[in-house]
């Protein structure tokens, strides 16, 4: 284990933001970790854990100890059943684990496609798509206990699930180190297909309905409306889908009668994207930063922008919502 000083982290994160952070590490292994939270150099600064850094915007240098997520490695998968377990530990990337259950044949989480990222957050972020959640096949949580070191294990219920939410970001934020999760998947495949245009690109298509033809399907519709961050430095969608009463919703159904919505635990889950839209942002930039021109959800580093630019654009954004339909949209986006 090597702690480096005054490293760039450019390469760490999707945004491609060119920030330093003071002290910086890669993690290998849970006894690396163990190592690693004896030393001074972390009892003695702030830390922040990043996995692929692709749902975080740096607004100026990192003033403590960034700890890069590399622990890898699967188990072998226990069948019960129709039941399928799998442990994944929690540096491995999210799409490749996509990727090897739908290779074998087992669903749950083809919808989640092309979701930049490890596994180890996924459960933090509850990380979603296409109507399906991770809280949805997720069965538990491995992790360490920061000030102890002891040894931990979140079932379902335990990580306070909510939308692109959960323990690990509220509560329990910097008090656990993520270190393996396991899925609960399916050989009997229940497939969902009616959210967005995915059944209707299948009949489009004339594909069958099965695991390998709906991630195609679904990954091909990401790609279409969404920039590859290899290439534009982007962190997916900047917002999430407000959610509003159904009094609320009426209001504003009344003034603007084609608002994208959905029914949502006795309210509505309004589109941000939709909303973001209407407000005149679509492709629109403030210096470097810009509303990508295919979906208004992502803001893009159009080059060389710094974190405060893009956040700059954020909050220009929100304001204009908020002024047009008296509806607040929160960043998904860790900023720091």
């Amino acid at each position: 284990m090597i702690i480096s000083e005054n490293q760039s982290l450019l390469e760490y994160n999707t945004f491609k933001i060119d920030v330093k952070s003071k002290f910086f590490t890669i993690i290998n292994t849970v006894e690396e970790l163990k190592i690693l939270l004896k030393e001074p150099v972390f009892k003695e600064n702030r830390f922040l854990i990043l996995g692929e850094g692709s749902n975080i915007l740096f607004t100026e240098n990192f003033d403590g100890l960034i700890i890069l997520n590399k622990i890898k490695g699967y188990s072998s998968p226990v069948i019960n059943g129709n039941e399928v377990i799998i442990k994944i530990n929690s540096g491995e990337n999210w799409d490749n684990f996509v990727n090897y259950c739908v290779e074998n044949n087992w669903s749950g989480v083809e919808n989640l496609v092309s979701i930049p990222g490890t596994v180890g957050a996924s459960p933090v972020q509850n990380i979603g798509a296409y109507g399906c959640e991770v809280k949805d096949v997720l069965l538990n949580v491995g992790a360490i206990n920061i000030d102890t070191g002891e040894f931990k294990t979140f079932n379902n219920n335990e990580c306070e699930f909510g939308y692109r939410n959960s323990i690990f970001k509220n509560k329990l934020k910097n008090k656990y180190y993520i270190t393996d999760v396991s899925y609960k998947l399916n050989i009997n495949h229940n497939f969902s297909i009616d959210y967005g245009d995915v059944k209707n690109e299948l009949n489009k298509r004339n594909l069958d309905i099965n695991l390998i033809n709906i991630k195609t399907v679904i990954a091909d519709i990401r790609a279409a409306k969404l920039p590859d961050p290899k290439v534009i430095g982007n962190a997916g969608s900047f917002f999430k889908n407000p959610f509003v009463s159904i009094e609320e919703y009426e209001k504003i159904k009344q003034k603007h009668p084609d608002i994208k919505a959905f029914k949502n635990n006795g309210g509505y889950k309004l589109a941000a994207g939709w909303l973001i839209e209407q407000c005149g942002w679509k492709g629109k930039n403030i210096g470097n930063a810009a509303v990508h021109e295919k979906q208004a959800l992502v803001i893009i580093n159009k080059g060389n922008a710094s974190g405060s630019e893009i956040l700059k654009l954020s909050k220009a954004i929100q304001e204009s919502v908020y002024e047009k339909f008296n509806v607040l949209i929160e960043p998904e986006v860790n900023i720091y």
